[in-house]
């Protein structure tokens, strides 16, 4: 189980997030609250016929109305960084000795450069929040088997639209968060299994105090 400790410091937002840790790909918020996070593919609805989106707006509707608790839907856009496919692109160059090939890289280099110097190149990633409440105390088990539940109605709800879900893990789910509110430091620094060891580790001995 991985825990995040919050700052004392009280000027950034960053520090209100109450999370009490992730354990077992489940989100573990205060007050006997948890959610499971479900990564969910993409659908181009404009290329469909309208009798297809017809049929995609009924089986949504039904979808809906056979959950029965709440469900949050998430859409993150991020920029993507250019920068390292094109010191690829640079390296590939470099170790070309073919002319046609190295005149066919350096042009598509230089297109690429133009490219993301007048645009911003985004990718969009779509997530659905399944929450769970627990009354008291209870077993941890029982609450990820009642998540499983869920996840599993949902996951078939969207495979009848032609949509794959993925339930993401537990440093997946922190990794989403470090994404979300330190975006600077997650580009030159990517969160890795062996820092989040370091952090639970640290916490935990600091429990045991």
């Amino acid at each position: 189980m991985f825990a995040l400790q919050k700052s004392k410091t009280k000027t950034s937002s960053r520090n209100q997030i109450a999370i009490k840790g992730v354990q077992d790909s489940i989100l573990i918020l205060p007050n006997n609250q948890f959610r499971a996070v479900l990564e969910v593919s993409s659908l181009n609805f404009e290329l469909k016929s309208e009798d297809e989106q017809d049929a995609i707006i009924d089986t949504y509707e039904s979808f809906l109305n056979s959950i029965g608790s709440n469900l949050q839907i998430l859409i993150r856009t991020r920029e993507i960084d250019m920068d390292k496919y094109l010191q690829d692109l640079s390296d590939r160059f470099a170790s070309e000795s073919e002319p046609i090939y190295r005149s066919q890289l350096l042009n598509y280099k230089e297109f690429i450069s133009s490219l993301v110097t007048t645009n911003k190149i985004l990718t969009r990633h779509f997530y659905l929040i399944i929450p769970y409440a627990a009354a008291n105390k209870t077993d941890f088990d029982l609450i990820k088997e009642q998540l499983k539940i869920k996840v599993d109605i949902i996951s078939k709800g969207m495979s009848r639209l032609g949509m794959h879900t993925k339930l993401l893990s537990s440093f997946e789910i922190l990794d989403l968060f470090y994404g979300f509110y330190n975006p600077s430091m997650a580009k030159i620094q990517p969160l890795t299994e062996q820092a989040l060891s370091l952090i639970h580790t640290a916490l935990t001995q600091k429990g045991d105090n």
